[in-house]
């Protein structure tokens, strides 16, 4: 029966994937996401609905729109992957709980932000503002109101860090060196993670996007990187691991003892 459930948590969130993959590009061009039609992005012919069923149509038309025959972005293929995989992923980890409810909304919010941030360098507020509420609400039926008083300390205090990260950052290189939507990202990071974990999503954010960065770098002479992606990315891993500060605690102070 487990398996039946991965099967179908993975199926739904395909389907959610390919919606996130386009509620996140339509936040960020202003488009009305309930009215309108999609569409191909280089011909604008409207798309009939065996054209959107997630992974399929993009292997059966060869990743290529089946009227203008232009390359079609693998960026949402990759999403409803991802999104399928981590709502399993959330299922097999945290079983029908409130813990679940919170892993999906992690994972739709990160897919939706994926979306925006690496096509238009932008963190839509309506996203973190939705996420936040929902967030807050589930916290408090788990945990009652000491533990969404924590979570919410929690997520100022990281806020209020990557404020001073930001400004520490503009004044050192003259210009922007993050964006508002990562600072406000970071409070929702810390209603789940307590702000230990948190700062070291940061460092284990900024880990990872540290090659990646010096090769689009060179590659492109691309000075404008996401940094939104990455650190979901590491607040996914440290969300998943089930890792907690004091296990951490405990084996940096193992570390020093040898």
């Amino acid at each position: 029966m487990e398996v039946v459930y991965i099967i179908t948590f993975f199926i739904i969130g395909l389907f959610f994937g390919s919606f996130f993959c386009c509620l996140g590009i339509r936040l960020s061009t202003n488009k009305d996401f309930v009215k309108s039609r999609s569409v191909c992005d280089k011909c604008h012919h409207q798309l009939a609905w065996y054209d959107l069923i997630p992974i399929f149509s993009y292997i059966r038309l060869k990743g290529r729109c089946r009227y203008c025959k232009e390359k079609i972005s693998p960026l949402s293929l990759f999403i409803e992957l991802f999104t399928g995989c981590l709502y399993a992923l959330s299922y097999y980890s945290f079983n029908f709980s409130f813990d679940l409810v919170i892993a999906l909304l992690i994972v739709s919010m990160a897919m939706i932000i994926f979306s925006s941030d690496l096509t238009y360098l932008i963190i839509p507020d309506e996203v973190l503002l939705f996420f936040s509420v929902a967030i807050i609400i589930i916290e408090f039926l788990k945990n009652g109101f000491n533990g969404v008083f924590f979570s919410i300390i929690s997520g100022l205090s990281l806020f209020f860090f990557m404020f001073c990260l930001m400004k520490f950052g503009n004044a050192l290189f003259k210009k922007e060196s993050l964006g508002g939507g990562d600072v406000k990202l970071l409070f929702v990071i810390g209603l789940v993670l307590d702000p230990f974990l948190g700062l070291l999503s940061i460092f284990l954010a900024s880990f990872i996007a540290l090659p990646i960065s010096l090769y689009l770098l060179y590659k492109n002479k691309e000075h404008m990187i996401p940094f939104g992606p990455f650190l979901l990315i590491s607040f996914l891993i440290f969300f998943f691991s089930k890792i907690t500060t004091t296990e951490i605690l405990s084996f940096l102070s193992l570390i020093f003892l040898l």
